[in-house]
């Protein structure tokens, strides 16, 4: 793409979640940790499911499609914000600053169809048990993750085409710790209401045309979930909790974001940490809490791993292994 920046403004401050220099050092070291076991965390449960053909199922193969949005999702902005607490002045460059844009919404408009597709495999699942593997091929599977990437795409490239050309012309400094689209055309020098109200349409309405979609799919799956037997309907309960859980978890902050898209909050920046940090972070832990299947690859996984390795790589490996595992036995506390 040709960048075609026509404002005097070549880069960006950003001004990031705190001035104090002790709670930066602080910031540091907390989101390096909660960054390390977001990526390590979703990329064991891709590894898990590739390894092991007992996952090559339709829920685990959308499953292992999202673990693996939500390593991008908390890729595209976060290493630049533990770099920048070490840092006294925190810039970033246009370029930069429209990429951060682009791949947020690729990943988030991403994230959010798959989420309608992994219910849409639930609801075939509890709904249609006899048709499950007709309905759910893999074709069908492959199709609904190309559809979320290229909706993803489409939805971000059309925030894109506009906002590379508005005019900078001396406001530079974005109040967050990575460039949100809202922030960004605030600080362009003309009326942006027009933008803003395109913004507001196109994100605003496919989160919540989604968050609708999946509303309605859990809820005829809860209806139909009461009618089955007590063993069925605990296994469906626990698996549909932790569906629920996620998508709250990922829809309450954008929801939040753009039914005010333009004003600000000061708990704006909190929720901003939740999208991109802590939300990859807690999805494999919810996803793998109280499923059996993937909680026994992963076992089986670490065993055949240090079934192979030297003492001394497995002293290291069974390091590795409990800070991976040890979230989950908190929560399970």
């Amino acid at each position: 793409m040709e960048w075609s920046n026509k404002s005097v403004v070549t880069e960006f401050i950003l001004l990031g979640l705190s001035s104090s220099w002790e709670l930066q050092l602080f910031f540091f070291f907390v989101f390096s940790v909660f960054y390390g076991a977001a990526v390590l965390g979703n990329l064991l449960i891709i590894l898990t499911v590739i390894t092991d053909s007992r996952l090559h199922s339709p829920m685990y193969f959308l499953l292992g499609n999202l673990s693996f949005i939500d390593v991008c999702q908390a890729t595209f902005a976060t290493p630049k914000m533990i770099a920048d607490f070490l840092n006294e002045h925190k810039t970033i460059t246009f370029e930069g600053c429209m990429t951060q844009i682009f791949f947020l919404h690729v990943f988030g408009g991403s994230e959010m169809i798959l989420l309608v597709g992994m219910a849409y495999d639930r609801y075939i699942a509890i709904c249609k048990p006899l048709h499950y593997m007709t309905i759910m091929s893999h074709r069908v599977c492959t199709v609904l993750v190309a559809v979320s990437w290229t909706i993803g795409t489409l939805h971000s490239a059309s925030h894109l085409a506009f906002t590379v050309n508005l005019p900078f012309c001396g406001p530079n400094q974005v109040d967050n710790f990575f460039c949100d689209l809202p922030l960004v055309i605030k600080l362009a020098c003309l009326d942006a209401y027009f933008l803003e109200i395109m913004v507001l349409i196109n994100s605003g309405l496919l989160s919540l045309i989604c968050f609708i979609l999946l509303l309605i799919s859990y809820t005829v799956i809860l209806i139909t979930v009461r009618h089955r037997s007590s063993k069925g309907t605990s296994k469906a309960l626990s698996t549909l909790s932790a569906h629920v859980t996620v998508v709250v978890l990922f829809f309450g902050p954008i929801l939040f974001i753009y039914i005010w898209p333009f004003d600000s909050f000061p708990i704006d920046k909190f929720i901003s940490v939740c999208f991109t940090v802590f939300t990859p972070f807690l999805n494999p832990i919810i996803y793998t809490l109280r499923n059996e299947e993937v909680k026994a690859a992963m076992r089986k996984l670490r065993n055949r791993f240090l079934s192979s390795w030297s003492p001394e790589q497995n002293s290291r490996v069974c390091f590795f292994w409990f800070l991976l595992i040890f979230p989950r036995h908190l929560l399970d506390f």
